[in-house]
């Protein structure tokens, strides 16, 4: 299992819409959420930032996350979050949400 925490900002005007989107997942985003081996998902909201947590129980992260990718209710789904959401300028190319270092971790 490996941990993943990752940031992003979100729009001020977009922040309820995120909220409202968030508290009603849909059933089909997160059955392909377990089906790509993430468990332990949450996201956490502080002054304009989003940081996400999870966990992957996988033995292939790119593969489980090109399958997301290309599941088309995922697809819709992002296209409903996306323009909720500011990419920070200091991401890696490629990257929506901003991998950040885990520095700590006890069980």
């Amino acid at each position: 299992m490996k941990r993943y925490g990752s940031v992003i900002k979100v729009r001020e005007e977009k922040l309820e819409e995120y909220k409202r989107l968030h508290a009603s997942v849909w059933p089909g985003v997160l059955n392909m959420i377990h089906a790509c081996n993430i468990r332990n998902y949450s996201i956490y909201y502080k002054d304009g930032y989003l940081f996400s947590y999870f966990e992957y129980h996988g033995e292939n992260y790119e593969a489980d996350m090109a399958k997301m990718a290309a599941d088309p209710e995922t697809r819709r789904w992002w296209e409903l979050c996306d323009p909720c959401q500011e990419p920070l300028e200091t991401r890696k190319e490629g990257e929506w949400w901003a991998e950040m270092e885990e520095v700590f971790h006890t069980d």
